[in-house]
């Protein structure tokens, strides 16, 4: 219980800087220096899909629509946390999720990912892995668009999947349809293989799953083999106790970076790192 309560606390008041993990054995990524020189400055997408941003409907879906959004300043701080953490242990590949649904973890997802790509020495893809309730395309657009399903399922080839939502080093991968045996897809060799040539396909990429509620199925343990850690969206007031620290008996020895406090009665965005 010691653990719950100090994830708890430190998810709603911690606001220092974080300090370098150690890299754990048998990291799953190849290391690698983040500290390269920065990516180009301009980057022409040629094959993937771009869709110019409504930015009354991301404000509408509380996603950032420039640097002058409200809440940039809350994810900018929260982006700064977690690169830290990844470059200090050379992880590539961070899954997003939560104990149950109503957390916030896609919208937080989606928030981190743009706050990432702001920064010029890397691309961000982000990856909406929730495959029995996709939903990154909410947020973002108002037309429903071919994804990561329609690749599994039709072998559409994932540069028509791709889309560029009108935010420089930003690429985004769509779920589309619900998938019922969910767990058994992202086990599959045809999701492995293709997961892999994401994480691998360019040195400089950071790659961001939005998986499902941990208590929900078993999607995030079966695809745990194949992101470096975890960052878990709690919601203050709606997130159980027990339901923590269930959860994070599941992750196990899956790297934790930090716990995100969503709903907090506080004026802004609490986060902590245990």
């Amino acid at each position: 219980m010691e653990r719950i309560k100090e994830a708890l606390e430190r998810a709603r008041g911690q606001r220092d800087e974080a300090g370098p993990a150690s890299a754990r054995p048998g990291a799953k990524s190849t290391p690698r220096s983040h500290d390269k020189a920065p990516v180009e400055q301009k980057i022409v997408y040629t094959q993937t899909r771009t869709l110019e941003p409504d930015l009354d409907w991301l404000r509408r879906h509380r996603v950032i629509a420039g640097p002058a959004d409200p809440v940039a300043n809350h994810y900018s701080v929260l982006r700064t946390h977690v690169l830290q953490r990844m470059r200090a242990n050379n992880w590539r590949a961070l899954a997003v999720t939560s104990p149950n649904e109503g957390a916030g973890k896609t919208l937080t997802a989606i928030n981190l990912a743009i706050s990432m790509a702001r920064e010029a020495n890397h691309t961000v893809l982000l990856v909406d892995l929730d495959l029995k309730r996709p939903s990154i395309h909410r947020y973002l657009w108002q037309e429903k668009l071919p994804g990561i399903s329609d690749h599994i399922l039709e072998d559409t080839p994932l540069p028509e999947l791709l889309v560029n939502p009108g935010i420089e080093r930003l690429v985004v991968l769509p779920g589309h349809k619900a998938l019922t045996h969910s767990s058994e897809m992202l086990s599959s060799p045809k999701m492995v293989n293709l997961v892999e040539d994401l994480k691998n396909r360019y040195p400089s990429r950071l790659v961001i799953f939005d998986m499902p509620p941990m208590l929900a199925c078993d999607d995030v343990l079966a695809f745990s083999p194949y992101f470096d850690a975890a960052l878990l969206v709690v919601a203050e007031g709606d997130t159980q106790k027990g339901d923590l620290k269930k959860s994070l008996e599941l992750l196990g020895k899956t790297e934790l970076l930090g716990t995100v406090l969503n709903k907090s009665a506080e004026s802004t965005s609490g986060y902590g790192y245990y």
